[in-house]
């Protein structure tokens, strides 16, 4: 029986972290084989370690070693050993030191750690893996500055390897607080159990739900990554019965062994965490969940069937799909099968992506320990033979270089097994590329071939091959994909071996949904001519239209480039702070080409300094009697391309089939498309747009060619829940807005007082607090509603309003400020609302605080109110669904904005007025509109001058200007109540 279960709580503490925390450690203890010590009786927190099992373990396993170690040095023997291994960890990362053990004078080398062998043949080994001591310690005070103590510490031989924040959900606290807690609380100065490197390899932030880590702490600036399984094809974890959805850190379950059991912890120290350095900046890269999971079980599977097997592996991308493959390469070269023989003699690596395959390379490079144990093959398939022969392990390759012969070589090595690693099974990034593929396999050179299409018509031609098994990688297979790869269900269907979805990539944050701000061309021109045409825009002081045709001839590539070039600079110039950068894609090389040349002289004729256009395309083109290259087009060679794109020199590239795929710019914000793009081509070719930047919130997608619902069908399989909507008319805006006041989750007088507080001019880390105080009452409304459905609808209400207005408001001024100040406010709620499964944001980020690009204009005097213009605001006052305005009543207002206006020389507009139509509701109680109703106007007239004059001076309380006159004109005052008691009176009487 559990510990847990026969530890008692009281009714006082059952909800209290304690009772998480001491549930941990007796599954670990019970069954992982994990000894619990006592943070004050065994942690030394000079040198962070627990000394007591380190020299215990060094003592049990390596006797010889520990008897020359005390000969040599006699009573300083263990002082001795803690020097060099205090020295070995300031000097290596903690994992490559557990792996090597440290060496002593004359020549004593002691192991800190046993791995699991690759086979049984030695039982020594397998007893020494054994031998290795876990161990768990609870509030464990780590500082000798303060009495900081973190809620667990797990041990591998005396030495720190993870640490855990634990929070209870039933206390209200969740992963977040764990999180804020290792930024806030935990800084790594100083500390050797927190210092990068030199400390436990990872911090994790743990509640009963949801897990995630971090393996460098930098207060503030700490980077949490989702460490969790996936739940229903989104973020999250699944249910266990009887059972944490965490569980999976801490107890064996039938998918799976725990996190921490000895097999997978030891695994993950000693084959999967490395250091990557690239750019100067170090990286201690620890796998998230998919990668070792995937890698872990297809290396289970294959040791149990063998060679000649078919993978398939659906990584979407943002899955960190390079190491995923590279630890698969490096680990399967070892893999031995249940008789202990060897499996594979080679991993042939066939990338499509020439950078990918540097960032192979340096991967692997980084986890070869072994001389020649990695080769790059560039040649025949004499090369590929003679690499095999040489005793390469892990072969790279591209798909230019890989044909068919080199299958059928490695086939005819009868004696030897291979596992052929097919990376993103799609078509190349270069047209050459896909020209020689096609070559290779003697098919029409115009077909999009690909490493996956060679293989199947290897496959096709011949019987499966024993000796080869193939694993793909992909994030988007294709129906002949599945076929070929995949591993059939209990529905008869053919499915992936592992999934990591991009819903759940998108849902963790890894990559951006490219279809949140996906519009067709005709779309975008209805939305323009709407504001156009509408009466109720004109006298606007609208910003210059953009889609100025109604329909665009298939060849006129002028009027694309000038809607595009206009949108470009209204939508998208001044997104990641003016770095923001677009693709043009297009239909053909010739296409390309065209574009690049109009783009270029239409930016010439309007004199624009801020955009300039790079091309991509393969090969010679003849283009009116001229030759041209992209070399020569962009002024530079090839290879610079992407590193001249990603300077501030160049803002738009255009291709064709070069880049249209396989190509990483994170500051690529928005994509042109003119070109047809058949399924999967069109999630593959919008995906260049889904790597995060800092400060890339969303995405823009203008489609000259295809249809929403072509679109909406290509992602549906990807993608469960792909929320495309078309919105053509501008008062939708309007729609959404009402429906959102009207939810029983928002409070208008909360609204209002989140806008004045925000809009007030630079905000302290007190006015966050208020902010994020007034904002949290409604996310408790939210939280006490069992209606989920409800609750997920609102979630995509808010999603809709602020996708809509953030692109309305940068195509027209609409002069409302509760429309303005309703977006400040959801921007916030929507972050800190939980989601279906990941709980929300706990903290305010400065991101959030950013909401610039639709920011109310602030006056002189630092009023909240739109900045007064020559324009007329919609009509009806949607924030409250009160009644219209009688003309009378408008023509009443109208003078008192003029008399106010004149008499104080200020510029307030009608929409300044309308905040007195909130000071009314306020007002406007059950007693209130009694009174009102019941009584003669000169009865009740003084009751409500009172109530409104108090009402006033609230409202207006961040907006000096209109206080001052309201506290000392009686006039201004009095034409003013008198006015709104009208509308009161009129309100109350017709109910």
């Amino acid at each position: 029986m559990d510990a847990f279960m026969t530890t008692t709580h009281t009714t006082a503490d059952i909800h209290q972290e304690k009772v998480f925390e001491a549930h941990i450690v007796a599954c670990l203890t019970a069954d992982q084989g994990y000894i619990e010590r006592i943070c004050a009786s065994h942690y030394d927190v000079a040198h962070a370690l627990d000394t007591e099992l380190l020299f215990r373990f060094l003592k049990t396993t390596q006797p010889d070693a520990w008897q020359v170690l005390e000969d040599h040095y006699s009573a300083q023997a263990e002082a001795e050993v803690l020097k060099r291994l205090d020295k070995a960890l300031k000097d290596n990362p903690t994992h490559v030191v557990l792996r090597e053990g440290i060496k002593l004078v004359p020549n004593i080398r002691f192991a800190l750690c046993f791995f699991k062998p690759a086979s049984n043949l030695n039982p020594d080994l397998t007893r020494l893996y054994e031998a290795n001591i876990l161990s768990v310690m609870r509030q464990v005070t780590y500082s000798a500055k303060n009495k900081n103590a973190i809620d667990l510490v797990t041990f591998v031989n005396g030495i720190p390897v993870a640490t855990l924040e634990v929070k209870n959900l039933l206390t209200g606290q969740n992963v977040k607080h764990a999180e804020k807690q290792y930024r806030q609380d935990r800084s790594p100065a100083g500390e050797p159990l927190l210092t990068f490197k030199r400390g436990a390899i990872v911090h994790f932030a743990v509640d009963q739900d949801n897990v995630s880590m971090t393996t460098r702490l930098m207060n503030g600036k700490t980077r949490f990554l989702p460490f969790n399984r996936g739940r229903d094809g989104g973020a999250g974890n699944p249910d266990v019965p009887g059972e944490n959805r965490v569980a999976y850190l801490y107890k064996d379950l039938p998918e799976a062994k725990a996190v921490f059991s000895r097999e997978v912890l030891l695994d993950l120290i000693g084959r999967f965490i490395h250091l990557e350095r690239s750019g100067g900046k170090e990286v201690l890269i620890f796998p998230r969940f998919q990668q070792f999971d995937a890698v872990r079980k297809l290396l289970s599977d294959a040791r149990s069937k063998g060679a000649g097997q078919n993978y398939l592996i659906q990584h979407s991308a943002g899955s960190g799909k390079s190491n995923t493959i590279a630890w698969t390469a490096h680990q399967i070269i070892n893999l031995h099968d249940e008789d202990d023989q060897p499996l594979f003699d080679t991993a042939i690596i066939v990338t499509d992506r020439l950078v990918l395959d540097r960032q192979l390379q340096n991967t692997i490079g980084g986890f070869a320990q072994i001389e020649g144990v990695v080769r790059k093959i560039d040649g025949t398939s004499r090369d590929l033979k003679d690499a095999i022969l040489k005793g390469a392990r892990i072969i790279i390759t591209t798909i230019q270089k890989f044909g068919t012969e080199h299958l059928a070589t490695i086939s005819g090595q009868g004696g030897k097994n291979f596992a052929v690693i097919i990376d993103e099974a799609h078509s190349s990034q270069s047209g050459k590329a896909a020209q020689a593929m096609s070559d290779a396999l003697t098919r029409d050179a115009a077909s999009s071939d690909t490493i996956e299409d060679m293989v199947l018509a290897f496959q096709k031609a011949r019987d499966p091959q024993k000796n080869i098994s193939f694993l793909a990688f992909t994030a988007t297979p294709r129906n002949v994909t599945l076929e070929r790869f995949g591993h059939i269900g209990s529905d008869g269907k053919p499915h992936p071996f592992h999934l990591y979805s991009m819903r759940q990539a998108i849902e963790e944050g890894f990559i951006l949904d490219v279809l949140q701000n996906y519009m067709t061309y005709k779309a975008y021109y209805q939305l323009e001519k709407t504001i156009e045409d509408d009466p109720a825009f004109k006298g606007r002081k609208a910003q210059s239209r953009v889609a100025r045709y109604a329909s665009l001839h298939p060849t006129a590539i002028d009027q694309k480039v000038e809607v595009i070039v206009e949108h470009f600079r209204r939508h998208v110039a001044k997104e990641l702070g003016g770095q923001a950068k677009a693709m043009i894609v297009t239909q053909s090389r010739e296409h390309a080409l065209r574009y690049w040349q109009r783009l270029n002289e239409y930016i010439a004729q309007k004199a624009y300094t801020e955009v300039k256009a790079l091309v991509a395309f393969s090969g010679d083109l003849n283009i009116d009697g001229d030759v041209w290259t992209e070399a020569t087009a962009n002024g530079f060679a090839e290879t610079e391309l992407p590193k001249k794109f990603d300077t501030d020199e160049f803002q738009i590239l255009v291709v064709a089939e070069k880049y249209q795929t396989g190509f990483d710019q994170p500051k690529l914000v928005a994509m042109y498309v003119d070109k047809k793009l058949a399924g999967l081509q069109a999630v593959q070719t919008l995906a260049r747009l889904n790597r995060t930047h800092p400060g890339k919130t969303r995405t823009f997608v203008l489609d000259f060619q295809n249809t929403m619902e072509e679109v909406k069908e290509a992602f549906s399989p990807f993608f469960e829940a792909t929320a495309l909507e078309e919105r053509t008319d501008l008062n939708q805006i309007y729609d959404l807005e009402q429906r959102i006041s009207s939810s029983t989750y928002i409070h208008i007088d909360e609204v209002e007082r989140f806008a004045d507080q925000f809009f007030k001019g630079d905000l302290t880390t007190q006015d966050r607090l208020k902010l994020e105080g007034t904002v949290r009452l409604a996310v408790d409304r939210f939280e006490l509603d069992e209606d989920e459905a409800q609750q997920e609808e609102f979630r995509q209400l808010l999603k809709s309003f602020q996708r809509f207005y953030a692109f309305v408001a940068q195509v027209v001024s609409l002069n409302d400020a509760w429309l303005e100040k309703l977006y400040a406010y959801t921007s916030w709620l929507s972050r800190l609302l939980p989601s279906r499964d990941v709980p929300a944001d706990i903290t305010i980020t400065d991101d959030m605080l950013n909401l610039s690009a639709f920011k109310l204009q602030k006056g002189e005097e630092g009023s909240a109110s739109l900045s007064a213009g020559e324009t007329r605001t919609l009509d009806p006052i949607t924030e409250f669904g009160a009644n219209p305005y009688t003309e009378e009543e408008e023509k009443s207002l109208s003078e008192i904005i003029d008399s106010f206006n004149e008499r104080h020389g200020t510029q307030f507009s009608r929409e300044d007025f309308l905040r007195f139509e909130r000071v009314t509701r306020d007002i406007m109680d059950e007693d209130m509109t009694e009174m009102v109703k019941n009584n003669p106007a000169d009865v009740v007239y003084n009751a409500f001058s009172q109530a409104f004059f108090q009402g006033m001076v609230k409202m207006f309380q961040q907006d000096n200007e209109m206080r001052n006159i309201v506290m000392t004109d009686k006039d201004a005052r009095e034409q003013a109540t008198r006015h709104f008691f009208k509308r009161a009176q009129r309100q109350a009487r017709q109910g």
